[in-house]
């Protein structure tokens, strides 16, 4: 049982105060600088909030067209007010394959990644050189005026650098100086770098950096926080795991407090915060985290230009205090400058003036929002479906032959997640009990023998590997076996990740009267990739050469290719396809990947980590849409729906507790609820027919309410008048 006195230990604060007479920061009339309180931008310390968005390269060449058009993106963004923080990497993780390097370094001779190397040096060099020269041809450093406020090198460097040794501090270094000799005119940082060297700025990744991170190397740079992670990492066999509103409000109260901070980047916003999978905003996260920043930027004279203190603030013009409770499970009430507080548990509550609460992070008054999905096309007829078999290899179909067992990304060179491996085998009636067992390091192992499907095999995110053992009917004589070992990306991350090797490892016949005949060492014959991929039969252009099939015969069979068309959902809801009854492969629209699915991988739960995958609309027409995907396993295309996600209820809750928003003129707490799918003018029709009138008469109509706010649904109207 925790008494006062014990609880009271979990309750600090932080306040901070400055005067009005503060002195010029420094850095010019423009450009970028920083000192150990913020980035300076054009002469002033900033605030900064913001959210990541990966851009990364795959190709041997550089590539900047169409949806990789950096340049434009960057300028888009400038076109909306906005600042960038620009990861060059070039390895950048981002939970992209190989980390965003190319794999055709993986070929580069005496090549060691991420170290004193010379060979990756001079190719990191040559990368991170073209990017700058290229953004400083089109002016974007914010130097030159343009939106590029400070750029990072490299990406969580100091999770690896021990297992490089003395090829490790020494890369950081270099890496460093490389970027600042490149004259951009914006800072440079490095992330989970404490010894990155002077002038480049260390920086927090984390979920919590108000009580992880060190702080910065030099008291000359600011406290940035580069990934505020907002959703734990999602792998396929675990349920999703997001963060609370209040949790993550938490963390950045207290990285501003307690770290000086002035610079929060929430990871992957752009699909776990914002948008999330559907393209609407995530409520509420989204709006608790707007009433935060709006009450920080409110104080930003104090904690920009104010002095840390915990002492009696005197007659300091500007005050900011932030009441912190870390107790998960109690409320604590404390005392400070005579008044005394209540402090909901794990929570924070600020006071833009050290005397009134403006916020708490565990109170929640932003709307919450059920979303939900609403078939809008049921795929379910026969003659809406067409299929193409793709083939199981065997030795006359293969493409070269190899003595052992390749290693599947040297031979596949990231082309396919598909590597076919086939051996024929020579089998005697004298021991008819044998064990087919394989050992692989993929993540995935489909076994056919003699064209049958004799079993599947993966590994889990927790680290086990695939490992087929199975007794096998073999026929008399010769036996095809054709192993498809496949991977669902690439690692992402590690020290050495050019030594990895994925794919299989050891093959094995054992008989029951104790035989054994390792096929290891055996000649094999091999063939990257799928028959359909070779067609590029998922584009618009490559369904048309292939031989496609009525869907009788061809469901719930594996290697099966389906093809049909759709119209896009009128209006403008977020549009998913539901693959919840699907097994494993990947979705093509109008020849746009979008994405692997893997649906019969079930979480804890018992449901599929994600079975709804979205349709950017930029990828549709209004009708005649391609929609060809594989399916690995097996499964049933006419159990596909094509929906629109929508916020189908919306709530909030507030009691006389909670404090008003600093957003809103009201001096009262209230709940606002606003529905996605709503004309803004209702309010002001109803009122111009019905005020200061005896009766009224309002048609629910599109033309009555200045157009149709969300197509395809059944429009209401509710009125609620008072009679004077």
């Amino acid at each position: 049982m925790e008494t006062k006195a014990d609880l009271r230990k979990k309750v600090v604060f932080f306040f901070l105060a400055s005067t009005w007479a503060i002195a010029s920061a420094g850095g010019g009339d423009d450009g970028v600088s920083y000192d150990g309180r913020a980035l300076i931008i054009n002469g002033a310390r900033r605030l900064l909030f913001s959210g990541s968005i990966h851009y990364p390269r795959s190709t041997p060449q550089y590539n900047f067209s169409g949806r990789f058009d950096l340049v434009r993106f960057i300028k888009e963004v400038h076109s909306q007010g906005l600042y960038v923080s620009l990861r060059f990497g070039p390895f950048i993780q981002a939970e992209w394959k190989y980390g965003g390097l190319p794999f055709w370094l993986h070929d580069v001779p005496d090549i060691v990644y991420r170290c004193n190397n010379d060979p990756f040096k001079f190719y990191m060099q040559k990368f991170v050189t073209k990017i700058v020269n290229l953004l400083k041809s089109e002016r974007l450093f914010a130097s030159q005026g343009g939106p590029i406020i400070i750029s990072q090198i490299e990406n969580e460097y100091k999770t690896v650098e021990a297992a490089f040794h003395e090829k490790g501090p020494s890369y950081v270094t270099w890496a460093a100086s490389m970027a600042v000799a490149l004259n951009t005119g914006v800072p440079w940082m490095m992330c989970k770098q404490d010894d990155a060297p002077d002038p480049v700025i260390n920086a927090c990744n984390g979920l919590n950096c108000g009580s992880t991170f060190t702080g910065p190397n030099s008291p000359r740079k600011p406290a940035l926080w580069t990934e505020n992670w907002t959703f734990l990492y999602q792998v396929y066999g675990k349920d999703p795991r997001p963060r609370s509103a209040e949790d993550i409000a938490f963390s950045v109260a207290l990285f501003i407090a307690k770290k000086n901070g002035s610079f929060v980047n929430y990871y992957m916003v752009a699909f776990f915060l914002f948008s999330k999978l559907h393209g609407l905003i995530w409520m509420p996260t989204w709006g608790h985290l707007r009433e935060l920043h709006a009450v920080i930027k409110q104080s930003q004279e104090a904690l920009l230009w104010g002095m840390y203190t915990n002492s009696s603030l005197g007659q300091q013009q500007e005050c900011v205090a932030f009441l912190v409770n870390s107790d998960k499970r109690n409320a604590a009430a404390l005392h400070f400058r005579e008044t005394i507080y209540r402090i909901p548990a794990r929570s924070i509550s600020v006071l833009p003036n050290c005397k009134d609460v403006a916020f708490s992070t565990g109170q929640v008054s932003a709307q919450f929002g059920d979303r939900s999905a609403t078939p809008v096309q049921y795929l379910n007829q026969d003659q809406q479906w067409q299929a193409f078999a793709d083939q199981v290899c065997d030795q006359n179909k293969a493409s070269f032959a190899a003595k052992g067992l390749l290693e599947q990304m040297a031979t596949t060179k990231d082309v396919t997640d598909y590597l076919w491996y086939t051996i024929s085998y020579n089998h005697s009636n004298f021991d008819n009990q044998q064990t087919l067992h394989v050992d692989s390091r993929a993540h995935v192992l489909h076994v056919f023998v003699n064209g049958k499907l004799v079993g599947t095999v993966h590994g889990n995110p927790d680290g086990a590997l695939p490992v087929f053992d199975k007794h096998i009917e073999f026929k008399e004589g010769q036996n095809d076996i054709a192993l498809l070992s496949v991977m669902v990306g690439l690692p992402d991350s590690g020290a050495y990740l050019e030594k990895r090797v994925v794919g299989l490892r050891r093959v094995r016949i054992r008989g029951s009267q104790g035989s054994l005949i390792d096929l290891t060492n055996w000649l094999w014959h091999y063939k990257v990739g799928l028959r359909g991929e070779d067609m590029f039969i998922f584009s618009e252009q490559g369904s048309k050469t292939a031989r496609w099939n009525s869907l009788s015969g061809y469901t719930n069979r594996p290697l099966i290719w389906y093809k049909t068309m759709f119209d896009a959902p009128k209006g403008d809801d977020p549009v998913v396809l539901n693959l919840g009854n699907m097994g494993k492969g990947e979705v093509w629209i109008n020849g746009e990947s979008i994405g692997r699915y893997w649906v019969s991988f079930k979480a804890p739960s018992g449901r599929p980590t994600q079975s709804l995958y979205h349709i950017p609309r930029s990828f549709l027409k209004s009708s005649n849409n391609l929609l060809v995907f594989f399916e690995e396993l097996g499964g049933d295309p006419r159990t596909i729906t094509v929906e629109t996600i929508s916020i189908s209820s919306v709530c909030g809750r507030v009691s006389e507790s909670y404090y008003p928003s600093v957003l809103s003129k009201s001096k009262d707490p209230y709940v606002q609820l606003q529905c996605s799918c709503h004309s803004p003018e209702s309010k002001a029709i109803v009122e111009k027919a019905c005020l200061g009138r005896e009766e009224c008469a309002i048609f629910v109509t599109n033309s009555m309410f200045g157009g149709d706010p969300c197509v395809g649904h059944s429009k209401s109207l509710l009125v609620v008048a008072k009679c004077t």
